[in-house]
């Protein structure tokens, strides 16, 4: 019997992998987030297959159904949304389950940062404007931010930032950011990205807040940083240039 933490992406059903597909398809026993992951992804789970929603559920419940599927020697599909490695809450999972003695392994998913900058159009890295991309959050409720983590001490390297979960936190994201990035820096508000719904609201680090507030949105929404999203100004990458030469393109005059 093995626990499959599945990453079934941002939203879009058709954003998870392969290999989490047929995971849901085989296991009898599903088991998903059910306020961020959308009833199609499970829906392909097999006929008669026990499948829970654990938003209601506490960590415990949760563990309580894993020991009985092991117990009957049932695979379960733990399926949580964007991709197990952010924020994903299953690393308390994992102990309880190293605990229990369970087998699990994980597959990967689309983070919603990386949807988000496919919905934009936008490369997040982008010559002589940003090399660097910070995942990051803020406290708000959560768990809080070790020392060191502050979002001015992220600001100070001018990276491209993809800030979680602080939508509702625009205020603190937007005084702390402009003395490092300043008013005019692009900010885009990217709200349930790749679901039906999905808003992406673009302004600056000066008035992205008035727009977000006017769109009513207080949840499910990244906040996308950095002068990638609206320099339009930069060099050509190295690695497609006519007198860059590597082990598979030789030198024009070799």
């Amino acid at each position: 019997m093995t626990v499959h933490f599945i990453g079934a992406g941002p939203g879009a059903p058709d954003l998870i992998t392969v290999r989490g597909l047929k995971l849901i398809q085989a296991c009898p026993v599903n088991l998903y987030a059910g306020s961020l992951v959308p009833e199609a992804v499970v829906a392909e789970a097999p006929e008669g297959a026990l499948v829970m929603d654990t938003a209601p559920m506490n960590l415990d419940e949760i563990i309580d159904v894993m020991k009985q599927a092991d117990g009957e020697g049932k695979d379960v599909a733990r399926v949580h949304s964007g991709d197990p490695s952010l924020y994903g809450a299953t690393a308390e999972q994992m102990r309880r389950l190293d605990d229990l003695g369970i087998e699990y392994d994980v597959t990967p998913g689309v983070s919603a940062y990386a949807a988000a900058s496919a919905g934009l159009k936008r490369e997040l890295t982008l010559p002589d404007i940003a090399q660097t991309v910070i995942l990051t959050r803020t406290a708000v409720r959560a768990s809080s931010m070790p020392p060191g983590e502050e979002l001015e001490n992220l600001a100070d390297t001018g990276a491209t930032l993809a800030i979680h979960l602080s939508v509702n936190n625009l205020v603190h994201v937007q005084r702390t950011l402009i003395p490092y990035y300043g008013e005019d820096c692009p900010v885009v508000v990217a709200y349930r990205v790749s679901w039906p719904d999905e808003l992406y609201i673009q302004g600056t680090l000066g008035d992205i807040r008035s727009k977000v507030k006017e769109a009513g949105i207080t949840r499910t929404a990244l906040i996308l940083v950095g002068r990638v999203f609206g320099d339009e100004h930069f060099d050509d990458s190295r690695l497609y240039a006519a007198d860059h030469h590597h082990v598979l393109r030789q030198r024009a005059d070799s």
